[in-house]
């Protein structure tokens, strides 16, 4: 009870000063470069945090950081599986612009033609331009051969394991399962738990800044299966009497201290006042044990709860706390944004389909940072288009096309195609029209055995047969 009294004070707290309440303070008026870190998380659910709602699991860091900022209520990523949701982050773009559609498959090293392409410029390669050092800490996901790796990508360091998942005891199984830096493997006995170790090497990256400024991309590979916990972290947790919610909930537990000695550390070195700190999650959370609640759907789905996140930013030097802003941002605006924090034109990365939310979140423009924002997956199987209120969702799952008004509608409970023709025609054409920009999925989902259902509809061996494109940078 207790709980849930707190969760409903801290709400109310948030309501009571939301949306636009922005500062004065321009981004022209901060001379200093600011550091930035992004904070992102593994499949976790829009509910798994306090600031969202949440009352079973402890998450009083990252709560106490989200009412010290802004917190993006309609906060989205560009896809709802892992890998193509952290390109689309990464290189500020719709990952289908460059064929990014799918997680890549599992079974052994792939080659340089699958990830990310060397062609598609990342953040940190424009931030290292204006003399910043960069890291890239836990998991990476977005090419697992070493030419892909991330310090080919604009990255100064590295620490984490190039694959999709890994046990969080850090024991290598193969070269995709095991921790690196810098591409040399870490011994096993300096692993301990992946969580606390991507935290400890995050800490000494900070720890051996200079005057410099630094880019940290701290991606956690909690609260990602398997579900494995020490026990400080399960005692945080032992309330909750479903053992894999409890398991689970200790995992995003360890994020939050983290996160929590993190921001300590930034204090103590006094750097806290001029750190960017961006906190979300890759994509909707797992079926099994996340809670997506009140939104429908999952990881893997793009329903909200496969896409909509938990995100939050702070920037104390900047941005007062207590913000909600509610118009739809995606997870690639960041890349505009940062630019534009460090003082530069966002428009001159003409490359980005992201636009900076500064004007937004400040005050300075009152319209909204996007018109529409459009969602692929495996190669348009799945798509889905948001519009104001109104989001159509082509799903190949129920091979049917849906259209909801989440104004009236936010749980998605009511199809309402039907209805209006019209606005469904509107939103077909407007995503064959961004489609037509994009390229196909440069190799095959690794799902694909969810998405087949009738092959004359879902060609797979088309994929099959795609000419991967150059991985040269230019």
């Amino acid at each position: 009870m207790k709980n849930l009294v707190s969760a409903l004070f801290f709400f109310l707290t948030l309501v009571g000063c939301v949306v636009q309440h922005p500062s004065t303070t321009r981004i022209s008026d901060n001379v200093k470069k600011p550091n930035i870190i992004i904070v992102l998380t593994d499949d976790q659910g829009w509910a798994d945090v306090g600031f969202n709602g949440c009352t079973d699991i402890p998450t009083p860091n990252l709560d106490r950081l989200a009412a010290e900022g802004v917190i993006f209520s309609n906060g989205y990523v560009t896809h709802a599986y892992c890998s193509p949701s952290r390109a689309g982050l990464l290189t500020g773009r719709y990952q289908a612009r460059f064929g990014h559609d799918c997680n890549m498959p599992y079974t052994e090293t792939n080659d340089e033609t699958i990830g990310t392409p060397l062609s598609e410029v990342m953040m940190p390669e424009v931030l290292k331009k204006y003399g910043y050092r960069t890291s890239a800490i836990g998991k990476w996901h977005l090419g697992d051969n070493p030419k892909l790796y991330p310090t080919h990508q604009g990255f100064d360091f590295c620490y984490g394991f190039p694959g999709g998942g890994m046990n969080y005891w850090g024991v290598s199984s193969d070269s995709i399962h095991t921790v690196y830096r810098n591409g040399v493997a870490v011994p096993q006995e300096e692993l301990t738990y992946l969580t606390d170790n991507f935290t400890d090497e995050a800490i000494r990256f900070i720890n051996d800044t200079d005057e410099t400024p630094f880019f940290m991309y701290l991606a956690y590979n909690a609260p990602h299966a398997p579900d494995q916990a020490t026990k400080h972290y399960l005692e945080q947790t032992k309330h909750i009497e479903y053992a894999g919610r409890s398991i689970y909930a200790a995992m995003v537990n360890a994020v939050d201290a983290g996160v929590g000695k993190i921001d300590s550390v930034l204090i103590a070195n006094g750097m806290k006042e001029n750190t960017i700190i961006v906190f979300l999650s890759d994509n909707g959370g797992r079926p099994e044990h996340a809670d997506n609640r009140p939104n429908r759907g999952y990881k893997g789905t793009l329903f909200e709860g496969g896409i909509k996140v938990p995100f939050f930013m702070t920037w104390p030097k900047i941005l007062k706390g207590g913000q909600v802003y509610d118009n739809i941002i995606s997870s690639m605006d960041l890349f505009p944004t940062f630019v534009e924090a460090i003082g530069e034109d966002p428009k001159s990365q003409t490359q980005l389909d992201g636009v900076s939310l500064w004007p937004y979140i400040l005050g300075d423009n009152q319209t909204k940072p996007h018109e529409m924002l459009f969602w692929r997956s495996s190669g348009g199987f799945e798509y889905a288009v948001r519009k104001g209120d109104f989001k159509l969702y082509n799903n190949g799952r129920k091979e049917k096309t849906m259209l909801f008004n989440l104004a009236t509608d936010s749980y998605e409970r009511n199809d309402i195609a039907l209805d209006n023709p019209s606005i469904v025609a509107e939103l077909e054409e407007a995503y064959k029209n961004w489609d037509a920009s994009n390229i196909p999925p440069r190799w095959l989902d690794v799902h694909i055995e969810n998405c087949i259902k009738d092959q004359k509809k879902w060609d797979a061996e088309r994929y099959r047969s795609l000419k991967p494109t150059s991985n040269n940078k230019e």
